[in-house]
């Protein structure tokens, strides 16, 4: 399992590396973001072995089960949350994550800047943005997502790094992606999280700094 698990993440590196090429980009100009919600730490092993040192999840609770002993084994682990966070748990991700992709409302946003504030920590941001104006996802609209953005500067002190966005699945990814560089640009931001395990190498060509690949490098999720 090991060498099938290893051999997967070869090829999503590779792809990369490849994407990258295509573009016109330096090779290492996406930073790999391996997704392992729902994966425990035995089956997390490997691919931290192998050398790959940013993780994304989904859930907070999840990953307080999981990282901090993974942690003790390897310091230089960068765990980001990608899911959506809850007012309630902002404190928990600030004391774990050292990146939050999903800002995405007010509320949110105060709550981090108060927690940020009280522990000492900053870690990086992300406005998570509606780019297919789905009523049941996650996002700040895209005809509010650059005002979000100065208000996160302005108003609650927070340094927003980079946008994120979650195509439709039914819908072409590249006019979402086209689109989350756009607003990028307009809010002043530099850094793009978009791109999954069935897309990122068409991210890649949009300008993605970093893509999110689960089930590429891990197999089908077990969601019991």
């Amino acid at each position: 399992m090991d060498n099938a698990l290893l051999e997967r993440l070869e090829t999503v590196r590779e792809a990369i590396a490849r994407a990258c090429r295509e573009a016109g980009r330096p090779e290492d100009a996406v930073a790999l973001v391996a997704v392992s919600k729902t994966h425990d730490g035995e089956a997390i092993l490997p691919v931290l072995e192998a050398g790959q040192r940013i993780f994304g999840e989904n859930k907070v609770q999840e990953a307080k089960a999981k990282w901090p002993a993974l942690r003790e084994r390897f310091d230089d682990i960068e765990l980001r949350l990608i899911g959506p966070l809850q007012s309630n748990k902002a404190g928990e991700a600030v004391a774990l994550f050292d990146v939050i992709e999903s800002v995405d409302r007010e509320k949110i946003a105060r709550e981090l800047a108060k927690e940020m504030t009280k522990q000492g920590r900053r870690p990086r941001l992300y406005v998570q943005v509606n780019t297919g104006e789905e009523e049941q996802k996650a996002g700040i609209a895209t005809t509010e997502a650059v005002d979000f953005v100065a208000r996160c500067r302005d108003e609650h002190g927070l340094q927003i790094e980079g946008l994120m966005c979650i195509p439709p699945a039914d819908d072409k990814p590249g006019p979402h992606f086209a689109l989350l560089e756009k607003i990028a640009r307009e809010a002043g931001v530099a850094k793009l999280s978009m791109g999954m395990s069935g897309d990122y190498e068409i991210a890649i060509g949009f300008g993605a700094t970093s893509v999110r690949v689960g089930s590429a490098i891990f197999g089908a999720r077990d969601y019991g």
